[in-house]
Formats: C-alpha cells, sequence, structure tokens
C-alpha cells in the first residue's frame, strides 16, 4: 500500500513537508492504543526472535532506526512498534536551533538517495531529554552534535553539556563529528582532538549515570582515508569505546544516475542511499579487520535488502541502521528485514552471534562495482 498509493502522493511534495506529515500522521495513529498494538503483533508476525546483545543491551533485532528521522525524539515509539530493534534519535545540539535555510533535504529517486543538509535543526537537548524521561518500550540511543555557533576551542563543553542532560535516559550516546552540515564538525575526527572529546563525553556520561553509564559510540564520515579510518580504530581499542557507527552521509557525488544540472541545482550536502552501499561496507570491513569483535560495530548506510543486512553482519556488524531505504519503502521494511535476516540464519543453520564477522556472503567485487537499482 504505501509503495503504490501513499509513497507516489508523499513523493509530490517537497521532502522535508513529506516528512513531517507522514511522521505526524504515523504518530496520530500510533497514539490509538489498539492501533499500536495491532502494529505490533503484525510487525513480529512470522519473525523469529532475533534478540542481539551488544552495548551492555537486549535488543529486540539488530535493525535499528538511524538518526535524522526522529530529531526531537517525539515519536521513537511509534518506530519502534514498526518493528525497529531500537531508534535512535538527534541530532540532538545542547541548544535548540532552527539548522539552515530551506529547502534542505532533496530526493534522488534514480538513485534511491537523498541529499540533505539540514544542519542539525532541533528542539534542544532540554526537550529531548523531557520527552526521553517518560516510560517508554523501545530502545533509545541520542546522537549528540556540536551547537552551530559554538565555536571548536569550545566544542568540549557543548557535547558534555548535552551528555550530562540525557545521560541518566539514553540506552546509548553516539558522539557525531561527521555530519558535512556544520562548519568544521568533520575536523573534529582527526584522533588527537577526538580522543579528548570521547573521554569526556564518558566522564560526563559516568557522572550522569553513575550506576550504569550508557554505552558511548562515535560516527565517522565515509569519505575518511584507510589511515584515519584505522587510527579511529586503534584509538577506540586504547580508550575501551563502546562502539562505532559506520557511516554517516557523503559528500561524493561520483556514478549517480541522477544528471549533473539537477545535482547542481541542488547543492552541498550529505548524500545517503543506495549509491553509499559499497563505500560504508569498506570502512566497516576495514575496522572490523582492526578492531575484531573488541568494539560493536554499527553499519548504516545504502542498506536496503536482506542481502544487505546480512553482508553487513558478515562484514563485522553487530546491529545495522536504515534510514534512506526507510523512506523508499515505507513502514513495512523493518519487518522486511528482520524476517529475510531469519531466513537466511536458518538456511545458514547458525545464530546472530556466529555470523557477525563470519565472512562476506558474495564476492566484494560485485558490492564495489555495483550502481544502485533502478527507482522503478
Amino acid at each position: 500500500m504505501y509503495r503504490r498509493f501513499i509513497k507516489p502522493l508523499l513523493f509530490l511534495m517537497p521532502a522535508e513537508r513529506a516528512h513531517r506529515i507522514a511522521f505526524g500522521l504515523l504518530r496520530a495513529l500510533m497514539a490509538l492504543p489498539f492501533v499500536a498494538a495491532l502494529v505490533r503483533r503484525w510487525a513480529s508476525r512470522g519473525v523469529p526472535p532475533l534478540t542481539t546483545r551488544a552495548l551492555g543491551l537486549e535488543f529486540p533485532n539488530p535493525i535499528l532506526l538511524a538518526a535524522g528521522f526522529d530529531k526531537n525524539a517525539e515519536g521513537f515509539e511509534a518506530l519502534g512498534a514498526l518493528g525497529f530493534g531500537g531508534v535512535e534519535v538527534g541530532t540532538v545540539t545542547a541548544e535548540g536551533q532552527p539548522g539552515n535555510p530551506l529547502p534542505r533535504l532533496f530526493r534522488l529517486p534514480a538513485d534511491r538517495a537523498l541529499v540533505n543538509r539540514m544542519g542539525f535543526n532541533n528542539d534542544g537537548v532540554e526537550r529531548v531529554a523531557e520527552r526521553l524521561a517518560r516510560p517508554r518500550r523501545t530502545l533509545v540511543g541520542v546522537n549528540l552534535g556540536k551547537t552551530r555557533k559554538v565555536d571548536d576551542e569550545h566544542a568540549i563543553e557543548d557535547y558534555v553539556k548535552s551528555a550530562l542532560r540525557v545521560g541518566p535516559y539514553a540506552d546509548y550516546v553516539v558522539v557525531n563529528v561527521s555530519s558535512p552540515n556544520t562548519p568544521g564538525l568533520r575536523g573534529l575526527q582527526a584522533t588527537e582532538r577526538l580522543r579528548p572529546l570521547l573521554l569526556a563525553v564518558r566522564e560526563a556520561l559516568t557522572q550522569a549515570r553513575p550506576e550504569r553509564p550508557p554505552a558511548l559510540l562515535v560516527k565517522i564520515a565515509p569519505d575518511l582515508g584507510e589511515d584515519a579510518i584505522l587510527a579511529i580504530g586503534d584509538m577506540a581499542l586504547e580508550i575501551g569505546l563502546d562502539g562505532i557507527i559506520a557511516t554517516n552521509t557523503t559528500t561524493s557525488r561520483e556514478e549517480l544516475r541522477t544528471d549533473a544540472r539537477s545535482l547542481e541545482a541542488i547543492g552541498a550536502g550529505g548524500l545517503s542511499g543506495a549509491p553509499l552501499k559499497a563505500k560504508s561496507l569498506t570502512v566497516l570491513e576495514l575496522l572490523r579487520a582492526r578492531v575484531h569483535d573488541r568494539v560493536v560495530l554499527i553499519a548504516a548506510g545504502g542498506i536496503e535488502t536482506e542481502d544487505d543486512v546480512w553482508d553487513r553482519i558478515r562484514a563485522g556488524a553487530t546491529l545495522v541502521q536504515v534510514y534512506t531505504s526507510f523512506v523508499y519503502e515505507g513502514p513495512g521494511l523493518p519487518r522486511k528485514l528482520a524476517k529475510g535476516l531469519a531466513d537466511r540464519l536458518s538456511a545458514y543453520c547458525t545464530t546472530l552471534e556466529e555470523a557477525v564477522g563470519s565472512g562476506r556472503s558474495f564476492d566484494p567485487r560485485s558490492v564495489r562495482s555495483s550502481r544502485p537499482p533502478s527507482a522503478a
């Protein structure tokens, strides 16, 4: 129903407006207890248990929704009811901010991709923390970013302020230093700057919840060079970081079907979706080879199908995140991916824990040379 009727209507609207309408409708429907119960039952029907233990948590399944969809922690319970094993909210900053001027979110249907330059628009950490403090069923990670008006010299203080506020409520916390839409942010990925930032945030999380601090992860860009990726892996081992998310969006526009004139009209921003598949997988492989199973790896970027999920898990990811494919495929995606993963585990007579890092499901050359499928 979504692909045949709802999606064509939404795609007639500007992307950000369509998101607001669709997400608002989902929240309104799921606020009705009988609807939420029916949807939860549907989402779990025919899907064997895929309980995933990671980051000191027990996820119902390893299919998570990435940050960016629920920026202000307004609908994570509605999203969890669709079958996601967890929802990452944000990116949240210490102070609320409007983000970049409109328009700032664009579809590339021919590439099954999105371009965004949102600029961390959000209500601010105080309001997000208030929403997270309510009782909930869904596991929620919080993605933290730097407030735009804060200079690099005071970035650590800015992140610490946010960590102290969400620390009592978040199931895990992600330090986002890889968005291309906040000036200077990606410079924080250099290990000499990233190490003190992560150590300070971890100390803040411990202060906020001494009995069981939330796990701490970092989200990195797909555009880093191999040496920089390996250096982050080494640093993660050195400081005992809980996890790494690979990867955020890319600034590259290589090998796209969308014509050059349209891309020029869209302008700057981070590209997500199918074109990111090969690049994010390469980063994941490099990290797994460096950290093995000592750091939890979460795969993100270009994950659309059951094969993509299976491939990322066998390449070393314990959890996977989707975002753009959820926009294109709709609310049935988490159930479809979970069921497909369960089928593959059954066919290979293996457990999810055994599958993580067990090898590639197909020739890596077929990934690196592939192009995204047609939107048709």
